[in-house]
């Protein structure tokens, strides 16, 4: 499968699951996600294209996940939990928070950044609270009322997937623990230090030890007896976390099972970077550059260029290579078993990566001083050849000659971005003329505008090169970008969905470098225009991509 999934000319719609509509806070596996699917097989759309689905911070980001194995719970559909018996119908009830302490720290704490990394938005926040305490009566239910098949299937679920769910779920029961002592101290310092610099720095220095390298040393370091108390402990958290991941996935390949049906394929994300405050790092630190309390010692990002010149500093721990090419790369196997049983086909994330990466000292604040660490991506890549799973190279940024014969040798497809292509001559690899077959067309990506915002947002110059070269009015945008990439030569097409449905800036999905507001895009069923299926299912027909 792996080469011949390529062979054949298809279209896709970038959709993240939570921009889904229909539930309550995000996007979820339910009625919608299945209609969405009948969506895209009735316009002739193959490919489902999605970001990572794991288990977010509280800045919603599927690129700074707490597990590369564990998928977002917030997905879980509520109503098939009341159909298997495990849930009563919803009611209009108005859920509170559980603490009185943590109303009291909304309440007081004015200080907005850190207040931003103790909770999520608050428009978000009702929304958790109410589907958390939903899967938490819904394991009662299970418990209560689940079928002999349902026990045995979950009992399987635990025992085969031991070898990541037991460590997530004492990390995020841990993690639950740690975060109430951190709020309390925060509330004892809002009580006690008056002084404003003071208050400041004791803040300060308490989000810093948010994370589990701020735990009780025995439990930081795992010493075992400290484990197994710990275990004891939080067992029912545990198990809920259990429930939680059995529940996603057994949503989650009813889906897939129902996509195949329909002729759609699952299209996933591998980040390259893990999160810092994540139960990989915690668990894994011999496969990271850490100091002896766990932080690290150089941190991911990319050089100073056109766009930023500090750099970007993303923060995320860099690999310890020797270490991992020593066991044969056991972690990365482990993490694209997981991928692929998820998704039928993902794109690599920052490949350039695995060629090189932009290693910043930790003690540093951008980007400036770090320096390129070689990756020994062939001996990786080689690694995972026995693994049947089709990937797709994002290899936009910094691109060497070295990078290019990387994904080469592995006859990896790389990307088009249209929204790149017009800003220089005829020369530019990014306008259609120039692609090669092997390759992935997108208008925009979920870093970039919409295409309708961007070509609002370029210069009456540029405006005027798009229309030139598209043979295009201004007021027929963004259909002719599309149109551009359905007949393209790349052998996939992919647009977000906020490009078909015509959507301004105000719809993008991420705005990088902004800390607020992204990742919460949601559409509504009633913004698809009459005879859109007939639009994308003519183009997919004319262009060879059904």
């Amino acid at each position: 499968m792996k080469q011949d999934f390529f062979n054949q000319r298809r279209a896709g719609i970038l959709l993240h699951p939570t921009s889904l509509p229909g539930t309550p806070g995000n996007g979820d596996l339910g009625r919608d996600a299945y209609r969405f699917v009948d969506f895209l097989a009735d316009s002739g759309i193959s490919l489902w294209q999605m970001l990572p689905l794991g288990a977010p911070h509280e800045d919603f980001s599927p690129y700074q996940c707490q597990s590369v194995h564990a998928a977002n719970p917030l997905l879980i559909n509520l109503e098939r939990l009341v159909e298997k018996g495990w849930l009563t119908p919803a009611t209009d009830e108005n859920l509170e928070d559980d603490a009185a302490s943590e109303r009291e720290l909304d309440q007081r704490l004015d200080h907005s950044a850190f207040r931003e990394i103790f909770s999520p938005p608050s428009e978000g926040k009702r929304a958790i609270r109410y589907r958390q305490a939903r899967l938490k009566a819904a394991r009662a239910g299970f418990v209560k009322n689940a079928s002999a098949d349902d026990r045995a299937a979950f009992a399987e679920f635990v025992k085969t997937q031991a070898y990541w769910l037991e460590d997530y779920g004492l990390f995020r029961a841990l993690q639950a623990e740690h975060l109430k002592v951190i709020k309390a101290a925060c509330l004892k310092a809002l009580k006690e230090i008056d002084f404003h610099e003071a208050l400041e720095a004791r803040l300060i220095e308490l989000k810093n030890a948010r994370g589990w390298w701020g735990w009780a040393p025995e439990l930081r370091d795992r010493h075992p007896q400290a484990l197994d108390e710990a275990r004891r402990r939080l067992a029912e958290v545990i198990e809920q976390h259990r429930f939680e991941q059995f529940v996603f996935f057994s949503q989650w390949h009813s889906l897939k099972k129902y996509a195949h049906e329909k002729g759609v394929y699952l299209f996933g994300d591998i980040p390259i970077f893990v999160a810092e405050d994540s139960v990989d790092v915690w668990t894994n630190r011999e496969n990271f550059l850490l100091d002896a309390q766990g932080r690290p010692t150089v941190v991911a990002g990319v050089p100073p260029d056109y766009f930023s010149a500090t750099g970007q500093r993303w923060g995320n721990p860099h690999y310890n290579w020797d270490y991992m090419q020593a066991n044969g790369f056991r972690w990365w196997r482990e993490r694209f078993k997981s991928a692929h049983v998820l998704f039928d086909v993902a794109r690599i994330d920052h490949f350039r990566g695995f060629e090189a990466s932009w290693a910043i000292p930790a003690h540093c604040e951008t980007a400036i001083e770090g320096e390129w660490m070689k990756v020994p991506g062939e001996a990786l890549f080689e690694s995972l050849q026995d693994i049947d799973f089709p990937l797709v190279a994002e290899d936009l940024g910094i691109i060497t000659d070295e990078v290019r014969a990387l994904r080469d040798k592995f006859n990896l497809p790389g990307m088009k971005i249209l929204q790149f292509a017009f800003d220089s001559g005829p020369d530019n690899p990014y306008l259609p003329h120039n692609y090669v077959e092997h390759c992935v067309v997108y208008t925009g990506t979920h870093d970039n505008n919409t295409s309708l915002g961007w070509f609002q947002e370029i210069p009456e110059h540029v405006r005027h090169s798009v229309c030139e070269y598209l043979q295009a009015a201004p007021h027929e945008m963004p259909w002719p970008l599309i149109e551009a990439a359905f007949k393209s030569k790349a052998r996939w097409a992919i647009v977000p969905m906020q490009d078909v449905l015509a959507l301004d800036g105000k719809h993008r999905m991420n705005v990088p470098g902004v800390e607020r507001g992204n990742w919460r895009w949601r559409f509504e069923w009633s913004q698809l225009p009459p005879g859109l299926n007939d639009k994308l299912r003519h183009f997919c027909h004319s262009y060879g991509r059904v």
